[in-house]
């Protein structure tokens, strides 16, 4: 269904009125099919993919003084083994002679909390400056009362960030993986199931400020989803298809579940998402941002009224939930032995890892209670868990990306003002490619263990892993699936002893010792 709107970006009221009963005749008609999972049959011995998609960080920030923490009295240690390889990451030359306007400097676990960088389109690339990565201070650095801009040259080792490289040392990391494109959460997001950003309705939209936010029907800034009753503002719909549309067509089990999605109650007729946690720094946040739930803007993907399962039985298949869940409802299913073939976790928002609203610590208490509670499972068996960021926040990273996607708009700035090399023509505009260097990790019995991964990926690199393993096909229509490099390398299919579940302690990030008997 093509949505035409020439006046502003679609209201939540016009959206529900005008669209609620397709949405609903659809789902009727696929449960009168009586349309179930088809048999898990996969190109590899995974047959249940997790992907975990945290928020705003670059490589350098969490992993560039990786395996080599400063270990000081009082704090979680990080020794690495012996053998451990190095990653790509901050020389002693970087460290002490930086091109920026500072030097990087180590955060220690009480400067969990910090301030949140700029990371728009135009600025990220500025930061790059042609390829010498010295403009971060100037162009990300936050300047905003109460921060500093050098802190945007901060980063954090394995005493801080002590769970994550744990799970590096004994599973498989990247240091060449980026971001699919330059800018901000919702980008990244929808490259993760679409490898795609253009497709937005309207196609020109602009902010308060008259900043573009859509131009050219490619989307440049955060907008909320049009169909989701929590948004807020000014919204948008993007047509085209994601990688749900490829699993419903298999029919594989598959759901997005994400913290605060379950409302709290009702306003207008419309679901209210009020639930709150409080952070590390005694503040409460709002658990659901409806601008990092991509399905939300895909309306044959969309759960608007935030409806629960019809069973537990049932998540993962297309009944009035449509594979969009709460947190609460992954667990319910990982329980009762019915966890889909492809699940995409999104922390709360005090959880999940962005710079001004949550932190480190905070992050690392939903990811150790996840994966352990996972590998304690069945499912671990034949699990992989994808650890992966939707941008890097403006961080600081030393690693010019390569550029395979040009752009010409007026947010570019990659190689001059208005430019990220030469656009194709035909070619979508408003996606420079790739984005900031990110953290990416596999967790599986299949993992290469202790393994950094040098191949060149980005995020849609998980849509082709899932593309592959369920033999899915390609979204097509410029979709960046179809040039993403694989995370093949990262596995071991026939391993002669699988890696064994790594338990690690939520608060410390630190292995659990067995307690003798």
């Amino acid at each position: 269904m093509a949505l035409l709107h020439d006046r502003g970006p679609l209201s939540r009221r016009s959206v529900r009125l005008g669209l609620a009963a397709v949405l609903g005749m659809a789902l009727i008609a696929v449960a009168a099919r009586g349309v179930h999972a088809a048999p898990d049959r996969t190109t590899t011995p995974i047959h249940h993919l997790v992907v975990i998609f945290q928020e705003n960080v670059a490589f350098d920030h969490y992993f560039g003084t990786y395996p080599v923490a400063a270990n000081p009295a009082g704090e979680p240690q990080f020794t690495a083994a012996p053998g451990t390889p190095m990653v790509d990451g901050l020389t002693p030359a970087l460290l002490t002679d930086n091109p920026n306007g500072a030097d990087p400097f180590r955060l220690d676990r009480q400067q969990a909390m910090t301030c949140d960088m700029d990371h728009e389109v135009a600025p990220e690339q500025r930061a790059v400056d042609g390829g010498r990565m010295d403009r971060f201070v100037e162009e990300t650095g936050n300047r905003q009362t109460g921060c500093r801009p050098e802190t945007v040259m901060g980063y954090y080792d394995g005493n801080t960030v002590t769970a994550l490289w744990n799970y590096a040392q004994h599973y498989a990391m990247s240091d060449n993986s980026y971001g699919t494109t330059f800018g901000p959460s919702t980008i990244g997001a929808l490259n993760l199931i679409a490898g795609q950003t253009h497709g937005a309705v309207p196609a020109d939209v602009t902010d308060a400020a008259g900043r573009a936010v859509v131009r050219d029907g490619t989307l440049v800034r955060n907008l909320a989803p049009a169909y989701d009753d929590c948004s807020r503002g000014q919204t948008i719909a993007m047509t085209g298809r994601n990688v749900g549309d490829l699993l419903n067509a298999k029919g594989i089990r598959w759901g997005w579940f994400q913290g605060g999605f379950r409302p709290t109650g009702t306003q207008d007729g419309l679901s209210v998402c009020g639930s709150r946690s409080t952070n590390v720094d005694g503040r409460a946040v709002a658990d659901y941002m409806p601008i990092v739930e991509p399905f939300q803007y895909y309306l044959p993907t969309a759960n608007p009224h935030h409806l629960p399962p019809s069973s537990v039985a049932q998540i993962g298949t297309t009944d009035q939930a449509n594979h969009q869940y709460s947190l609460a409802d992954f667990w319910d299913a990982l329980d009762a032995g019915h966890l889909p073939a492809v699940s995409f976790l999104k922390a709360s928002s005090a959880e999940d890892g962005h710079a001004g609203f949550s932190d480190p610590l905070d992050e690392q208490r939903f990811l150790v209670t996840t994966i352990n509670r996972i590998e304690r499972s069945p499912s671990w068996r034949s699990a992989a868990i994808v650890i992966a960021y939707d941008d890097s926040d403006g961080w600081y990273d030393h690693v010019a990306p390569p550029l395979v996607s040009a752009s010409d708009t007026a947010e570019d700035s990659r190689t001059g003002s208005g430019r990220c090399g030469t656009s194709s023509p035909g070619a979508y505009a408003g996606r420079c490619g790739y984005g900031p260097r990110l953290p990416l990790l596999v967790i599986s019995p299949f993992a290469r263990q202790n393994f950094v991964d040098h191949s060149l990926t980005d995020q849609s690199s998980i849509l082709r892993f899932i593309e592959d393993n369920w033999d899915l096909g390609r979204l097509g229509d410029q979709s960046f699936d179809a040039d993403a490099g694989t995370l093949d390398t990262m596995f071991d299919f026939t391993p002669a002893s699988p890696a064994a579940p790594l338990l690690l302690d939520p608060a410390t990030g630190e292995p659990i010792r067995p307690t003798r008997q």
